[in-house]
């Protein structure tokens, strides 16, 4: 058949996806274009210039190539099982492994295919492993939520805090392990457990929690909960948890009562990063921020002591908090 590389199927919006990749489209409904279909006999000229608009397949005969979709001004129209007979070893079979943006999930399917037209598709059910893992990485990468797109806990997001944390203040001991830095190595951490899974729904079987920690060497494992700890024991008894939002200032939220007795601001990262100590009311409402707790007991504690003791006159407010007994009731039990 002549112009193999111009048979056209006719898509939904009336334009025709030609066998080497192209568009092509009509110039109009009155075009005047000749036509013909190719059956094996011919059809009046007249007849046939309404309906090639319509056909399903035609062979684009005369084509106006400028610009991004060509123009057709001359097609025939014709039979798929007639060029399917006469380029049969032009026909391929292909299996197309694609991401699903609707159904969150690797879809693959085995096409019948002449050049890019497909002629008829079915779904596969045995694709390619390697491929179907990187789709569905390509898939998480490119979805709104990215690494988000994975079942994370709490308790594997404050992992990520700390690791952040620590690669902040060390960049060069510690993994990125932000979102930005996770998408960009999951060849790395993330692939070889991918294997057998190809939707979102099969990722929630994965264990996120465990997957970072993987990601350190044994050392490091050893020195996290000294270097990033979860909690930090304050002289009532309580273990507050630290929050690592913000890498670069981690926070203790502790009511002050607690902190009587602690004369300096906890450190963690070896002793190089103080806490940001929201120190809160009996109320549970911030007071005073500071990284200074020595500085505070001798210059704001007296002002803020003068104002919370009005408002809150059954709760303890020492004359010397370096001495105080710390606590988490409203007064000591001893007092």
């Amino acid at each position: 058949m002549a112009y193999p590389d111009r048979i056209g199927k006719r898509r939904e919006d009336g334009r025709y996806l030609l066998s080497n990749g192209r568009g092509a489209s009509f110039t109009g409904q009155n075009g005047g274009h000749s036509a013909h279909t190719f059956t094996g006999s011919s059809v009046r000229v007249g007849r046939a210039q309404h309906r090639i608009h319509y056909a399903p397949y035609i062979v684009a005969v005369d084509l106006d190539d400028q610009g991004t979709d060509s123009r057709i001004r001359l097609a025939i129209e014709v039979q798929k099982e007639a060029f399917e007979r006469s380029m049969a070893d032009q026909i391929e079979n292909v299996v197309a492994v694609e991401w699903d943006k609707t159904a969150e999930a690797v879809r693959a399917r085995e096409e019948i295919r002449l050049g890019a037209i497909v002629l008829r598709e079915r779904p596969c059910s045995n694709p390619d492993a390697d491929e179907v893992l990187a789709v569905l990485m390509e898939g998480i990468a490119r979805h709104p939520l990215g690494i988000g797109m994975l079942p994370w806990t709490k308790s594997a997001r404050q992992l990520q805090a700390r690791l952040a944390f620590l690669h902040h203040h060390r960049p060069h001991d510690w993994a990125d392990v932000s979102d930005a830095g996770l998408t960009a190595n999951m060849a790395d951490w993330l692939a070889p457990h991918l294997y057998g899974l190809s939707s979102r729904h099969d990722l929630q079987k994965l264990q996120v929690m465990a997957l970072l920690e993987g990601l350190l060497p044994w050392n490091q494992r050893q020195q996290l909960d000294d270097e990033a700890p979860t909690h930090i024991a304050v002289p009532s008894g309580s273990r507050i948890a630290v929050d690592y939002t913000n890498p670069e200032q981690p926070v203790l939220a502790v009511r002050l009562q607690e902190l009587f007795g602690m004369r300096e601001t906890p450190r963690i990262a070896g002793g190089a990063v103080p806490l940001t100590l929201h120190l809160l009311s009996p109320a549970q409402r911030p007071v005073q921020v500071t990284q200074d707790l020595a500085s505070f007991w001798q210059n704001t504690y007296f002002e803020v002591k003068k104002d919370l003791k009005g408002r809150y006159p059954k709760h303890y407010w020492p004359d010397d908090p370096l001495v105080a007994v710390a606590t988490r009731r409203t007064k000591p039990s001893n007092t």
